[in-house]
């Protein structure tokens, strides 16, 4: 019995003595993760986003072309089989089939409606000929009637002249009757030619139309233009088409065949972050699915609009970078992490963000490993540093939290309240300009007229509708009085000099009318005593 409590108690001491030592090494590294030195070297600059591999060439496979006919009405169609996404696929492989549901029971009624007008035609050609032929039938007998009508006039030549009227009246009613036929004739014949065109061009596109159709039918068994791999096509929600999606007429690409040579990811920017991100920019890219290794990439376009995208408030600018070589293990549609990196700094010191902590006067300060609450000066930063341009040196332990006792640390760095207080100023004011610069802008667009900004000839012409002048190339504002004064002056001496230069010549005009006058009165006076 005393043998078992002495094993026992010699396993507790042990193990509580293990327990001690694992509880000091425990510690020791949790203190020595409260520290941290600052390091000196090359600063990046970066803005991580989340993107979506994608082809930057692809082939679409398309649906019907509904544009190709204007006789067909264009609507959705519904996809009712698919092969499944990444199938690999040659040139003329079967990769889809459309519901022809709709379609199939319009060109039935399209058929029939042919068939209508094949026998309208045939009606109308046995209908004409039937009427022509009549109508030529009593121009001959009417032709028959003016020469019996002509034989009777001469017969009657020796009777009364009572008979020899009425032979010649009825001659002439025959021939008469002969020119009313033979101008219903041409009529007929015209209108029945007129009848016959519009027939035949109506069957003529009823045909095209019923042609339309069974094109278009065709193109319901759709199949690959080229070799590849199926991708599915997204709409305009990001959704993937599948089976039970539909297709529009002005969007008919079911999949795509992309070319793996040249890969992109697509990506999209905070409206924050995106005036850091320019096209040449440096990307690290790492692919969700091969964690292991790591490519490079360029920003190759940034949008100018932004958009909103499902389930997210604020505004995203699209962003496509060029994945640089190529790499038989990229799919399309695979999750990428892209480091863009939008700015280089050589040679600096930095630190973590966690170290810098800020007082109620917005002073950045660090806890150094020495005891001292240092105020710094810092510079630009990223996601997970910050520069410290005054303030620290490389090498030198800081804090990386608020330490337990932080009232017990000396103060140092005054010097640099003064260049953090001036740059807050530097930096407020530079905010303040640009907000007027930008309230400036709204309101001058306000103020400017539709058609944009006028230029001086139509400066020019609104100011004499007005009734005012304006000086050349003054394009609205305070008016300079004192020269629109002297040209005023200048305006009204030339219409006083131009206003006596009419005066004289209507003086003159009126002395030249006297004088002609009285030569002419000197010229008649002998006429007119005689």
């Amino acid at each position: 019995m005393k043998r078992t409590l002495i094993i026992t108690g010699i396993v507790v001491i042990a193990a509580i003595a293990i327990l001690i030592v694992i509880g000091k090494l425990t510690k020791k590294k949790e203190v020595a993760n409260l520290y941290v030195q600052a390091q000196k070297g090359q600063f990046q600059i970066v803005v991580s986003t989340t993107g979506e591999l994608q082809a930057e060439k692809s082939t679409d496979i398309i649906g019907p072309d509904f544009t190709m006919s204007r006789n067909i009405r264009a609507m959705d169609i519904k996809i009712t089989d698919l092969v499944p996404e990444g199938t690999e696929v040659k040139k003329g492989d079967y990769v889809a089939t459309l519901d022809r549901t709709s379609f199939d029971n319009s060109l039935k009624d399209e058929n029939d409606k042919l068939i209508t007008a094949e026998n309208n035609v045939e009606v109308k050609m046995l209908d004409t000929a039937v009427t022509l032929s009549e109508l030529r039938d009593n121009i001959k007998n009417l032709r028959y009637s003016v020469e019996e009508a002509a034989i009777t006039v001469q017969e009657s030549k020796y009777e009364p002249p009572t008979t020899i009227r009425q032979a010649e009246i009825s001659l002439d009613k025959a021939k008469r009757n002969l020119d009313q036929s033979i101008k219903t004739y041409g009529l007929k014949t015209q209108q029945a030619r007129t009848d016959m065109r519009t027939l035949k061009k109506t069957l003529s596109d009823q045909r095209q139309r019923v042609n339309d159709f069974a094109a278009i039918l065709e193109r319901f068994l759709i199949k690959a233009p080229a070799d590849g791999m199926v991708i599915y096509k997204r709409d305009r929600m990001n959704a993937k088409r599948k089976v039970g999606s539909s297709i529009s007429p002005w969007d008919n690409v079911v999949a795509t065949l992309p070319d793996m040579s040249v890969m992109i990811s697509k990506t999209y920017v905070n409206e924050i972050d995106v005036s850091k991100v320019k096209s040449g920019q440096k990307v690290e890219i790492v692919v969700d699915a091969f964690p292991e290794k790591s490519y490079t990439g360029e920003v190759v376009s940034v949008a100018n609009i932004g958009e909103q995208l499902p389930n997210a408030d604020a505004k995203v600018f699209e962003v496509q970078i060029q994945v640089d070589g190529s790499d038989p293990i990229l799919r399309p549609s695979m999750t990428t992490g892209n480091k863009i990196i939008t700015k280089t700094i050589k040679d600096v010191t930095y630190i973590p963000l966690e170290c810098v902590q800020t007082g109620t006067d917005s002073i950045p300060f660090v806890y150094t490993r020495n005891g001292n609450k240092q105020i710094v000066l810092l510079g630009e930063s990223n996601e997970n540093n910050v520069i410290v341009e005054q303030g620290v040196k490389p090498g030198e332990s800081l804090y990386l939290s608020t330490p337990a006792k932080p009232s017990g640390f000396r103060t140092s760095g005054q010097d640099l309240i003064a260049l953090n207080r001036q740059r807050a100023k530097e930096k407020q004011a530079e905010e303040v300009r640009v907000r007027e610069e930008a309230a400036k802008a709204a309101a001058n667009r306000q103020q400017m007229p539709m058609g944009g900004p006028m230029n001086p000839e139509m400066m020019g012409r609104f100011s004499n509708m007005r009734g005012g002048t304006m000086p050349t190339g003054q394009a609205g504002g305070v008016r300079d009085t004192a020269r629109m004064r002297r040209f005023m002056q200048m305006r009204n001496g030339q219409q006083g000099i131009q206003q006596g230069a009419g005066k004289d010549t209507s003086a003159r005009r009126n002395r030249n009318i006297q004088g002609t006058t009285q030569q002419g009165d000197r010229q008649q006076g002998p006429d007119s005593k005689r």
